[in-house]
């Protein structure tokens, strides 16, 4: 499959229909692609090319990893910031980090950490720390709220056919 860098309506679409949730079926994604107009292959394939070029950086479930013995932190740094391209790679690179953002303030990057024990949470930041030469400031989670944010991206596409 031959698609361009940007998303196009199909992905925009693929996007907003997946951000609910994926049908509990034998064949999930045929059951998308058939909502969409598209076949089982194409969804998977598509899904693929998001991942592969970046537009999404994660597909996968949410777990309340606490009640399997896990551990989310919120963890922050202060990079120089002819630093932060160089740093955000770094921190990205480990597999525990979830995702980061960068924020205006004086603590100017944020990033959740992952991991499935206690112990491997704190130990995977003491190696970002180790990694970056940088304080790792850590908010382990103590409280959980469900907020259901979606941000549809296809306000404004036309929505006709595929």
């Amino acid at each position: 499959m031959n698609q361009p860098d940007a998303p196009d309506r199909i992905d925009l679409r693929l996007i907003d229909r997946l951000h609910d949730a994926l049908p509990l079926t034998e064949r999930p994604f045929a059951d998308v692609g058939a909502e969409l107009g598209i076949s089982e292959d194409v969804v998977i394939e598509r899904l693929r090319h998001l991942l592969a070029r970046g537009t999404l950086t994660r597909f996968g479930p949410l777990f309340q990893i606490e009640r399997a013995g896990g551990l989310f932190v919120l963890a922050a740094l202060e990079v120089p910031e002819g630093e932060f391209e160089r740093i955000t790679a770094i921190v990205n690179a480990f597999p525990e980090v979830a995702h980061n953002y960068r924020r205006e303030h004086q603590l100017n990057m944020w990033f959740v950490v992952a991991a499935e024990t206690r112990e491997a949470a704190f130990d995977a930041l003491a190696r970002i720390e180790a990694a970056t030469a940088l304080k790792v400031h850590a908010f382990p989670k103590e409280r959980e709220y469900f907020v259901e944010l979606r941000l549809p991206v296809t306000a404004g596409v036309d929505h006709g056919p595929v």
